[in-house]
């Protein structure tokens, strides 16, 4: 579980195909900030680009950790496997942490599509497309999670190829995760706000009424 806010940007120092064929994945080594990695281990859970992965190896002298990713997980992400590519890092949630965002599971939901990235005044305006399949998800003044940033969208607008989604950045999350570097084009990983997912089961599945209770402070006596 993590919260979409950004706690170190890393690069991505190595990329090894774990195996000959396209099925195979991706071994991941992960340079990060200077003491990022004192307090993880080997098993724990850091979020890449709003991509929940493992910790797999560990290497403190040379501020790196590696990750194991799938082919599946490849196939349903964006900007994992570029060499030297920066990379936004979370760390899983501790149970006492501040909930400075909002709840993120750390699962991809679908790959969108920057449109325009632009500074406003002195702020930066990004605007992206997110598939058809997200588009009833997405709600003004709702949480997205951008390439793992918890944001706030301002605007919808429902198009052809789903929903052109704008987001307001400042200029401290410009400088402090890796969003800065996109540019019109760039793909991105997308999750839809948590909240809205049971909203859709809920409408999937009908409206249910919980069973009345039999409890009574007269019988309980």
């Amino acid at each position: 579980m993590f919260t979409g806010i950004i706690t170190g940007v890393g690069r991505i120092a190595a990329v090894h195909d774990l195996g000959p064929s396209p099925t195979h994945g991706k071994r991941l080594t992960i340079a990060a900030p200077g003491g990022y990695l004192d307090d993880v281990g080997l098993g724990d859970s850091i979020a890449l680009n709003g991509a929940c992965m493992t910790v797999t190896g560990l290497d403190l002298a040379e501020r790196q950790f590696t990750i194991d990713i799938s082919a599946e997980s490849l196939d349903k992400t964006a900007g994992l496997v570029a060499q030297d590519a920066r990379i936004n890092l979370e760390k899983a949630l501790r149970a006492n942490d501040r909930l400075g965002g909002h709840i993120v599971s750390g699962h991809v939901d679908g790959i969108g599509t920057v449109s325009r990235f632009a500074p406003v005044g002195e702020s930066w305006e990004l605007r992206v497309v997110a598939p058809p399949a997200l588009a009833r998800f997405l709600a003004y003044k709702g949480s997205i999670t951008v390439n793992g940033v918890s944001l706030t969208v301002n605007s919808v607008a429902d198009i052809a190829d789903g929903a052109e989604i704008s987001i307001n950045l400042i200029p401290h999350t410009v400088e402090n995760t890796s969003l800065g570097s996109l540019q019109a084009g760039s793909k991105v990983n997308l999750e839809i706000d948590t909240v809205a997912r049971y909203v859709e089961r809920m409408l999937q599945a009908g409206v249910l009424v919980p069973p009345t209770s039999t409890y009574s402070k007269d019988t309980a006596e």
